[in-house]
């Protein structure tokens, strides 16, 4: 027998649309309140006049209320919105998406949120939310967590909460990250992550990337011995994926490896490890800490990237990442690796 959304797809599809985009100017309002009608235009790609009416019914139906500041989310609009969200991952299949996905990647979990991080930063919050909620799942006991830089992980430690710190966490840099930009450094998500759930967490004061002989001379520093150690036993990894050719960039590269990692047709990076869209490794920097070959060991390995320009990168990644690995992603990139 047909769901009832089964049936009101075929019979209804107009009242689905409305649905959606009245959820959608909910989501936004919840997302950048107090916003003004004319930014909030812009974000949804609607045109004034037709927000405009959206606008008026959600008042009508005590969603929403305007001041001078913009417009806000009421109580009985938040406690709606909540209510939606099971609803339209159903309607947009979003849980047979993460099934398929699961499979299809070999992984142990794919999560998906609705929405494309490529087109709004909303969404990219999103993701932090999931995988702060994925993390409270997985936290028992003492807990080691290894991080990486990058910006999607800047977003994650932005959405970390006090609850969180009620389990005994520690943070650590996955891997060196001096001469990144400082923003989205190992190191400085780490002490934000610490920061924002009340925990403890490890500097590591060491370049991203080294030569051999530098290497083998840092290695044996006590305190990045030390380090090492905790990341060695970390119980968890938080991680982004790159695309290759901005990380190569973002890395300034020099012109020899950019010609071997561009001649490599690479597309995916993660933890200084180039990858081609088979998944084979092209080249990998040197990186003092947290390896490719250490994940199989690590019991919880949750990946974090979305918008539909990463898919080729996530799925070339995929191919070399531990079956226990759980994927944080949206609905553009899900699609997107769904189609290939």
């Amino acid at each position: 027998m047909q769901s009832f959304i089964d049936i009101q797809k075929r019979l209804l599809p107009d009242l689905l649309q409305v649905l959606q985009k009245r959820y959608s100017i909910l989501r936004y309002i919840g997302f950048m309140q107090p916003v003004g009608r004319r930014s909030l235009a812009a974000s949804l790609g609607f045109t004034e006049r037709i927000l405009r009416s959206e606008v008026d019914f959600l008042k009508d139906q005590n969603l929403i209320y305007t001041n001078n500041v913009g417009m806000s989310l009421t109580p009985e609009g938040k406690n709606l919105l909540e209510d939606l969200e099971g609803l339209m991952r159903e309607l947009k299949g979003i849980d047979v998406m993460e099934l398929e996905l699961k499979h299809r990647l070999g992984i142990k979990k794919a999560i998906i949120v609705p929405g494309n991080s490529d087109v709004s930063p909303m969404v990219k919050s999103e993701l932090g939310k999931a995988c702060a909620m994925g993390m409270k799942e997985l936290l028992a006991g003492k807990n080691i967590i290894a991080v990486t830089g990058g910006s999607t992980m800047a977003t994650v430690a932005e959405e970390l909460s006090p609850e969180l710190g009620k389990k005994e966490l520690l943070f650590v840099p996955a891997r060196g990250g001096i001469g990144e930009d400082v923003q989205n450094q190992a190191n400085t998500v780490s002490s934000i992550m610490s920061k924002n759930t009340h925990s403890k967490h490890r500097v590591f004061y060491v370049p991203d990337q080294v030569s051999s002989e530098i290497y083998e001379s840092l290695i044996k520093e006590p305190d990045i011995h030390e380090v090492l150690e905790l990341i060695q036993s970390a119980s968890m990894v938080l991680h982004g994926i790159g695309d290759a050719i901005t990380m190569a960039k973002r890395r300034k590269t020099p012109s020899e490896e950019m010609k071997k990692i561009e001649d490599g047709n690479a597309v995916g990076e993660a933890f200084g490890y180039y990858f081609n869209e088979s998944g084979e490794i092209v080249h990998k920097v040197l990186t003092i800490g947290l390896q490719l070959d250490d994940l199989a060991r690590i019991p919880n390995v949750i990946a974090v990237a979305g918008g539909s320009s990463k898919a080729k990168a996530i799925k070339s990644y995929m191919k070399q990442a531990p079956s226990s690995t759980i994927l944080i992603t949206d609905e553009g990139a899900a699609r997107r690796l769904l189609k290939g």
